[in-house]
């Protein structure tokens, strides 16, 4: 059983994630691999104190890298895109 600070791991503070976060009050998180939506939703809303109206959950495959002659690869991992409330803001120092 997955505890509300096991759901979420981080979030994702990219270009694209501050340009929605900004226009559509959408927040991306990363997010344990075998987390469901309304574990998610639970957990944001928990954690945060902000309504939550949807979630929108994609696996990201890792990518292939190489190190000289060794070819390595990322781990696969899980992206959530969390809307939230029109009124709801959700600030990251």
């Amino acid at each position: 059983m997955l505890t509300i600070y096991d759901v979420i791991k981080r979030p994702l503070i990219t270009e694209k994630a501050v340009d929605l976060k900004e226009k559509e009050n959408h927040v991306l998180f990363e997010v344990d691999a075998r987390a469901n939506k309304i574990q998610i939703k639970e957990a944001v809303e928990k954690l945060f104190n902000v309504k939550v109206l949807d979630v929108r959950t994609m696996s990201v495959k890792g990518k292939t890298k190489r190190f000289g002659t060794i070819i390595g690869r990322r781990d696969d991992w899980k992206k959530a895109i969390v809307v939230l409330d029109k009124d709801q803001k959700l600030e990251f120092v």
